[in-house]
């Protein structure tokens, strides 16, 4: 069986392009994890968040998984990421 991976800059092209809430989940996850990336929660927390905002249950539920990993702060720079990512797409 053949494993299909998706590279961290094919998936935020993707994302940028359509912004569909799968695609901005698929970049949480791969921060989350440290999947092509390092691991880098406050940025999962940004593409959950998106993702959620669009309509995707499951990136809720791991939003709201991370935000309890976080501090108030750092929920903030997420938080201004994503709407600093909204303005620019």
């Amino acid at each position: 069986m053949s494993r299909f991976e998706v590279e961290v800059g094919e998936v935020a092209e993707w994302a940028v392009e359509e912004g569909t809430p799968d695609q901005l989940l698929q970049l949480g996850l791969m921060y989350a994890n440290g999947r092509s990336v390092p691991v880098d929660m406050i940025e999962a927390h940004k593409w959950f968040n998106l993702a959620a905002m669009r309509g995707n249950a499951a990136a809720r539920q791991y939003r709201e998984d991370i935000a309890s990993e976080l501090s108030k702060a750092e929920i903030g720079i997420a938080q201004r990421r994503a709407r600093e990512w909204l303005s620019r797409h």
